[in-house]
C-alpha cells in the first residue's frame, strides 16, 4: 500500500523526515507546523507530496498541522537566536557543576517551550542535577543530548580543506559509512592529516566520491600488468582515475621510457571485473 508523504527538515538539521501532508497543498520551501514525539515544531518542506510504500516508514507517520504564518516563522527565528545567546551562560553552569562535557550549542523549538543542549563527552555524564537547575532557571523543558564528533562538526559548521563548507553541514555524507578502503581506492595518502575532517574522523567526501572510483577501477588495468598500446607492449606503472589515463613503461636494451595513454588506447586482459 502506498501513502502520501512530504519531506521536511528541521532548523540546523541534516536529515529529511517524512510527514503526512494531511490534505494540505504544500510546496517546496513552505514552513509548516508539524507534530513530533516531543511536541509541535516548525520545519521547512524540502520535497513536495510523493507516494511511498507503507513498509518504508519507520514508526508512526506524524502530521503536518498547518502552514506556518509570518508571525510564527519570525517567532521561531527570534527564539532560535534567544536560545543561542544562552550558550555562555549554560557553559558556565556546566563548569560550575564540574561536569566533564563540552557544550556545542543550544537550540529551542519554535515556541520556546523546550531547550535542547547538544554536548560531547568521552564518557557517560550524570547531568540530572544540571537539568533540574536549568529547568528551574529558564522555566522550560530541558533536553541534554550527547552527540558524536561528526554531529558536533555538523552543528558548529566550518570550512573543510577543500575550502568549502563541511559536507555534513550541507547535509551530505552524514548517513554514509566511511572506511579507509575508500581512501585507498582513490589513491590518497593514508596520512591521517590528509584524509580527516574537522571532526577528526575520515572525510565524508570519501564516501560521496567512492562509487565513481570503484566503477572506474573496474575498467582500468592493474598496476604491474603488461598491456598493448599503439607504441607496443609495456608495463602499467600508474592509473589516473580522474583523467582515465594509463602510464605505461617501455623498456629496451639501452633505456626505459614512460608514456601516458587514454584508456581506450590500451588493450589488456581485465581481471578487475
Amino acid at each position: 500500500m502506498q501513502i502520501e508523504v512530504v519531506s521536511a527538515r528541521f532548523r540546523n538539521g541534516a536529515h529529511d523526515y517524512w510527514f503526512s501532508p494531511n490534505g494540505l497543498n504544500l510546496n517546496v520551501g513552505d514552513y509548516v507546523i508539524v507534530d513530533t514525539e516531543k511536541g509541535k515544531d516548525i520545519v521547512r518542506i524540502t520535497k513536495a507530496v510523493q507516494l511511498v510504500d507503507e513498509g518504508q516508514l519507520e514508526g508512526a507517520l506524524k502530521n503536518v498541522v498547518k502552514i506556518a504564518d509570518e508571525k510564527e516563522i519570525e517567532e521561531a527565528k527570534q527564539n532560535s537566536q534567544k536560545a543561542a545567546e544562552l550558550y555562555d551562560e549554560i557553559k558556565a553552569m556546566v563548569k560550575k557543576e564540574n561536569l566533564d562535557m563540552k557544550v556545542i550549542n543550544v537550540e529551542s523549538n519554535y515556541n520556546y517551550s523546550r531547550l535542547t543542549i547538544n554536548f560531547t563527552s568521552d564518557d557517560r555524564v550524570d547531568f540530572r542535577e544540571l537539568v533540574k537547575k536549568l529547568a528551574d532557571k529558564y522555566k522550560v523543558r530541558i533536553e541534554l543530548r550527547q552527540v558524536g564528533p561528526r554531529d558536533a562538526t555538523r552543528l558548529l559548521g566550518g570550512l573543510g580543506m577543500c575550502g568549502k563548507v563541511c559536507c555534513c553541514k550541507e547535509g551530505f555524507g552524514i548517513n554514509d559509512h566511511v572506511s579507509i578502503k575508500m581512501a585507498k581506492n582513490q589513491g590518497l595518502s593514508l596520512n591521517p592529516n590528509n584524509i580527516s575532517g574537522l571532526c577528526g574522523k575520515l572525510l565524508c567526501c570519501l564516501a560521496y566520491e567512492n562509487p565513481y572510483y570503484v566503477e572506474v577501477m573496474k575498467a582500468m588495468p592493474k598496476v604491474g600488468t603488461t598491456v598493448s598500446t599503439p607504441e607496443g607492449e609495456g608495463v602499467v606503472i600508474y592509473n589516473d582515475l580522474l583523467k582515465q589515463t594509463v602510464s605505461v613503461k617501455f623498456e629496451n636494451e639501452s633505456s626505459s621510457e614512460v608514456k601516458p595513454f587514454q584508456l581506450e588506447q590500451v588493450r589488456f586482459k581485465n581481471h578487475n571485473k
